[in-house]
């Protein structure tokens, strides 16, 4: 991952009047058998508003731990923007913080993981998402199994899922929309499917970091309605 990262051309959005944020995509042991049961108990309503044919995909994300994963949460249902959706640890970058700085300190207030910039390998492209936001995606190594302690006001639950997740053979998905020109990623975990800002991070992080698909962009992907505000 390291000399994958390494080779990778970051595309990065010079500063400008936009709001800045980073997210921790943290690559962590986890075991097989250790998370048989969702206990977010994602209802039909949920799924209803999900573009594209979602058949054999009812939200659930349980049994997909084992080896090498990453860190994902599901947001508090009680948060002002994206309530219960998916995210990555991460959130605003204070000012003359580093992306790198931001990422690792959310990870300790969201989920209670310190780490050091020693534990960073690097970064992949900023998204810029619909809600005005440029989000810094920055790679980390947990370096052994780590204890979780998510914050309640802003994390509900948080999942390891194995790196295998990411390389299924019907990942990644895309859909049209009738909103949008620009295709809409969803990255199937469980039998739930991450759009966009999570996805397009996720979908480039395997594609970089994991296969070795340097310079993959993901930047022209798009978000579903619903992750627009």
């Amino acid at each position: 991952m390291v000399a994958n990262l390494r080779a990778h051309d970051v595309l990065a959005v010079p500063p400008d009047d936009r709001r800045r944020a980073a997210v921790a995509v943290v690559v962590t042991p986890s075991e097989a058998g250790t998370d048989l049961h969702d206990p977010a108990g994602v209802t039909e309503d949920d799924m209803s508003v999900v573009p594209g044919d979602i058949r054999g995909f009812d939200g659930s994300v349980e049994g997909v731990a084992g080896g090498a994963a990453f860190l994902l949460c599901r947001r508090a249902a009680g948060l002002n923007r994206h309530g219960g959706q998916w995210a990555l640890p991460g959130g605003r970058v204070d000012p003359d913080e580093t992306a790198e700085e931001t990422a690792l300190r959310e990870l300790e207030e969201e989920l209670g993981v310190s780490l050091s910039t020693d534990h960073v390998l690097g970064r992949l492209d900023d998204y810029v998402t619909r809600s005005g936001y440029v989000i810094t995606p920055v790679v980390v190594w947990s370096g052994g199994d780590v204890v979780l302690r998510p914050d309640p006001s802003e994390v509900a639950y948080a999942y390891r899922i194995g790196l295998h997740e990411l390389q299924r053979d019907d990942s990644p998905r895309f859909v049209t929309i009738p909103e949008s020109e620009r295709p809409v990623v969803q990255v199937p975990l469980g039998k739930d499917l991450i759009h966009a800002p999570t996805g397009a991070v996720l979908l480039q992080f395997r594609w970089v970091a994991l296969d070795g698909r340097t310079g993959s962009r993901v930047h022209d992907f798009e978000q579903p309605v619903f992750a627009w505000k």
